[in-house]
């Protein structure tokens, strides 16, 4: 079909709504490794977990093998009042370019919480109320994923507790006040408030925090309350499975127009957006059906991929989760106060780094004001203020793109927006002050995160 009879934005109607989640590991041949028990190294079971996730939530962890899990109606009725979400064709930035490349970009930041985290905050929410409990409590970066659990959790009638990382609760007042709008209380991380907290306020003095720092307190939180569990915005299963509605809604609507990409990019924390954008096209690789260029973004502050150790590592600072094998800089790396406070967690998701690992997909690290200069050009150009974190997509489709350009190939590219930058302001004003820096940890600095991961038989890296 000719470019002409392509929108700029392509929707689903509200009946095209995906009712399944699509779970790509159902396709892997080499399956995520189990989470373990750190005290007796022995996979967690179902009964491990249960002092910690709610009781649903660990069976879609635990799942393997069922490639289709039923969205509830519930959820689905309220996925509705966002969804399905445009995917836009950037006519605008490729004339800008120059490029005979194609660009499309899935676009998340349509909802009050400014990003795609919603799509599984309401779920596990959903999931809590279900079970009976009083409340939840979870970490945040940049904020997003908090705003969105206290969106869903004031929709619920749930207690929402929210550690969130040091350097964002300074530098993102206004997120803060959003979570405190929805009913959430919310807690600078690494505090005095947990006893983990108080031992890595005692380690580090002064620290920035991290998301590792931030999960080990909620998770003491959790598990010191009764009727309440731990809940997260990233990395698990769990939350991979329910953000596949981006990838269920980005392929449905290229369909739509015969469109098949070539390549697809997303940015790269923890792993949650870029798993549910890829996730239905990776299982169309699996299978042997189809096959695509698939690339994770990350920031080169923080490197997990392309410096990373792929081995067992706790998920959290104060070494109180069980252990995921991942790809991970060690679970005492604290990245610096970079502004993209969502990327700036030292692992992986599992489900990610065994498809990296397995030379399924691309990596690539990319400097702080590479990637404002790309979220400027944007910007400009397609009316969108993008998120510091989306922006890093942006950065690889740009590059991408001028790549075409050199070489003439109409590749189509098809990257993740995951939110919008209009809390991220601190961070604009840097970049246009020339204040801005580009901090890349030495090998030195990365050794000493290696050294915390645990030694074990079976785990050599």
């Amino acid at each position: 079909m000719s470019d002409k009879k392509i929108p700029y934005k392509i929707y689903l109607t509200e009946d095209e709504l995906p009712r399944q989640w699509y779970n790509v590991r159902a396709d892997m041949k080499n399956k995520p490794a189990p989470l373990l028990n750190p005290a007796t190294l022995q996979p967690m079971t179902y009964e491990d977990l249960r002092p910690v996730f709610c009781d649903e939530l660990i069976k879609q962890e635990l799942d393997d093998n069922t490639a289709y899990i039923d969205i509830p109606t519930e959820i689905r009725d309220f996925y509705k009042m966002y969804r399905p979400s445009p995917l836009v064709r950037a006519y605008c930035l490729e004339a800008q370019l120059g490029t005979p490349a194609k660009i499309y970009y899935k676009f998340e930041g349509n909802n009050t919480s400014g990003s795609h985290k919603l799509n599984s905050a309401i779920a596990q929410a959903y999931y809590a109320k279900n079970q009976g409990l009083k409340g939840v409590t979870t970490e945040t970066g940049a904020g997003q994923w908090g705003t969105a659990l206290s969106m869903a959790c004031a929709y619920l009638g749930l207690d929402c507790q929210v550690y969130m990382v040091k350097v964002s609760y300074e530098q993102k007042p206004f997120r803060r006040e959003v979570m405190r709008t929805y009913g959430a209380s919310v807690t600078p991380s690494p505090s005095d408030k947990t006893a983990v907290g108080r031992k890595i306020l005692d380690a580090h003095p002064g620290t920035t925090g991290s998301l590792g720092c931030a999960i080990s307190e909620a998770v003491e939180a959790a598990t010191s309350q009764e009727g309440y569990r731990y809940v997260l915005g990233s990395v698990l299963n769990q939350v991979l499975l329910h953000q596949t509605i981006i990838g269920l809604e980005t392929k449905a609507a290229l369909d739509k127009y015969d469109v098949k990409p070539d390549i697809i990019i997303g940015c790269a924390g923890g792993g949650s957006n870029l798993g549910g954008l890829i996730s239905p096209f990776m299982g169309e690789k699996l299978r042997g059906e189809k096959d695509y260029r698939f690339i994770a973004v990350e920031p080169a502050s923080c490197p997990s991929f392309t410096r990373g150790k792929f081995a067992y590592d706790f998920c959290d600072t104060g070494m109180v989760c069980p252990l995921a094998k991942m790809y991970t800089l060690g679970s005492s790396f604290i990245p610096s106060a970079n502004h993209a406070g969502g990327l700036r967690y030292h692992g992986m998701s599992s489900i990610l780094s065994q498809l990296y690992h397995d030379g399924l997909m691309e990596a690539r690290a990319v400097e702080q004001t590479s990637v404002f200069q790309a979220a400027e050009q944007f910007a400009r150009i397609e009316g969108i203020l993008p998120a510091p974190e989306s922006s890093h997509a942006i950065r690889v489709a740009i590059d991408e793109a001028l790549k075409c350009k050199e070489t003439g190939e109409e590749k189509t590219i098809v990257f993740g927006l995951t939110g919008t930058g209009y809390f991220d302001m601190v961070a604009y004003e840097k970049f246009h002050d020339g204040r801005m820096s580009d901090y890349i940890p030495t090998d030195e600095d990365l050794q000493a995160g290696f050294e915390g991961i645990p030694k074990f038989q079976g785990n050599e890296f």
